[in-house]
């Protein structure tokens, strides 16, 4: 238990319903649809509609969504892979032919076609009990009327200006008074709005067909992109086999390849036998073990996690005892070693989302645009920002994420979920771009092996690897521990902002209680009734 006497927070406890998000309105969307007689998806595709209008630099209806769900709390997780796909023209040669030879972050070569839409309407008809038009009132009204503001969100915002600067459109809706709006203020999305209510009437086609994708596959081929309006209709996302790993007497469950969490079970696998437990949270030698089970996990990721669909990713090699042996053999615990390749990936924005309900069942749920406001381009009409997944892709035909037609690219966004004795007992994930991966490993072992409830895991100062580069250490790190980190050959970095966010939510099947935290770095909250 924590310290009362110190700044913080409890994790908050509930029998009935809990939702956890990054931003109090989508929280409160979320316990609405539950009170309200709505199950878990009905509440987390509210949540995040409601995320899409309110956090508009981590996500919006242009994004990518992966979805983990646990019907009834059941062990038999079921995986949805909302990812979008590269155009049907952009293969290696069409791009040379355009004069392009490098597929640079905010241009209209970097803009897949948007997966979330499809997969909020797919997950209601197959999962919920409500319309998408019912899903989406609280977004609409938060668009049209106005949202306050709040305070980490203006602090991302601000950060965003000069990409926002750049396209007339993103300049004229989203820097108001020719800036970013401060904390407080009320903001407004009218053309948002109206693209809102058009799917809330029309479902699904009311964004992949008519006037909204004729808006947004028009700005695109303004810029040189080279989407078609086929490439909106055909879209479609599918399920997907989860896979997993066994730690500490649970089973981990992510989502397969072109996801990232591939990388998460790597790095439990590696620490799995290091001893973890008998080390400080916050002692270096934890930490550095980390920094270097991380730097492995990620240069496999690079080299092999791509679209399964067209790349075949050795997914049961990956997550062999043995190849975590191998990898573990890499580490000494007294020194940094030779880093792997660098990733040459920014980080991103996301938000990440779970509820569970009254019958327990339980969703993680996560959405995004990649980087803060995506490509930051967008669609002139309808208000639609863009994602700029596709700078994940590159022109090189010998590279597993070299872009072809039809092709997803890798993906950082990876909603987790806990399983114990056939029960789902959490579901959890973490944001941030290319520290997710990392950031499920931290989280779960911070609970696993130093018996941190769900808040104190999150509370927890960070780091990250840069694969190649310098380690981000957050300002919360203990002075001589950095300096450890340091006599041990670890370069270290100020992160730009804060290193990730994180919800969960705990399922205690004997007491019949919910226990949920939410990022504190974040301006959100966990509620339950």
């Amino acid at each position: 238990m924590r310290n009362l006497e110190l700044p913080g927070r409890s994790p908050v406890h509930a029998a009935g319903g809990m939702a956890a998000t990054s931003h109090p309105l989508a929280t409160s969307a979320a316990v609405d649809v539950l009170r309200s007689g709505g199950n878990a998806m009905d509440a987390a595709v509210a949540a995040c509609a409601t995320q899409c209008v309110v956090e508009p630099q981590s996500t919006g209806i242009g994004g990518d969504c992966f979805v983990l769900y646990a019907p009834e709390g059941r062990g038999d997780i079921i995986a949805y892979n909302g990812s979008g796909r590269a155009p049907g023209q952009a293969t290696p040669e069409w791009f040379a032919d355009q004069g392009v030879s490098k597929i640079t972050e905010h241009s209209p070569h970097a803009v897949t076609v948007p997966g979330a839409i499809d997969a909020w309407c797919r997950l209601l008809d197959d999962h919920g009990t409500r319309s998408i038009g019912d899903a989406l009132q609280y977004a609409i009204h938060y668009a049209r009327e106005g949202f306050p503001v709040h305070d980490r969100i203006a602090s991302d915002w601000k950060r965003c200006e000069g990409v926002l600067t750049k396209d007339p459109t993103a300049k004229r809706i989203y820097l108001p008074n020719g800036g970013a709006p401060t904390s407080g203020t009320l903001h407004r999305q009218t053309e948002l709005a109206a693209t809102l209510e058009i799917i809330a009437a029309e479902g699904r086609d009311g964004f992949y067909k008519g006037a909204v994708a004729e808006d947004i596959v028009g700005h695109l081929q303004s810029l040189g992109g080279g989407h078609t309006m086929d490439d909106f209709a055909t879209a479609a996302g599918q399920y997907v086999e989860p896979i997993k790993t066994s730690y500490r007497g649970h089973e981990v469950y992510e989502c397969p390849p072109n996801g990232q969490g591939i990388a998460a079970l790597i790095m439990l696998n590696i620490l799995a036998d290091m001893g973890l437990d008998k080390l400080d949270p916050l002692s270096p030698e934890r930490l550095h073990l980390f920094i270097e089970a991380g730097r492995l996990a990620y240069a496999e990721r690079n080299a092999l996690v791509s679209d399964p669909d067209q790349v075949d990713v050795p997914v049961e090699k990956l997550l062999s005892a043995d190849y975590a042996a191998s990898l573990r053999n890499q580490i000494d615990p007294a020194k940094a070693t030779v880093n792997p390749a660098a990733t040459g990936l920014p980080g991103g924005d996301t938000v990440y989302l779970t509820v569970v309900d009254k019958d327990r069942n339980a969703v993680s749920f996560i959405n995004s645009l990649f980087q803060s406001f995506g490509s930051g381009l967008v669609a002139p009409k309808t208000g639609v920002i863009l994602q700029n997944r596709g700078f994940s892709f590159n022109l090189d035909p010998t590279h597993v994420n070299c872009i072809q037609p039809g092709k997803r690219p890798m993906h950082t966004i990876i909603p987790g979920m806990l399983v114990k004795d056939g029960r789902a007992v959490m579901p959890f994930g973490v944001m941030g771009g290319q520290y997710q991966a990392l950031g499920h490993a931290y989280f779960l072992t911070n609970l696993f092996e130093h018996g941190l409830d769900l808040q104190e895991a999150m509370d927890l100062p960070r780091l990250f690897p840069n694969v190649g580069g310098a380690v981000e250490v957050e300002s919360g790190m203990p002075s001589g521990t950095v300096k450890a980190l340091q006599a041990m050959g670890h370069e270290t970095a100020s992160p730009g902002k804060p290193i990730g966010g994180a919800q969960a939510i705990q399922i205690n099947w004997d007491e019949g209680v919910l226990t949920g935290a939410s990022e504190p770095r974040k301006d959100g909250c966990a509620i339950g009734y």
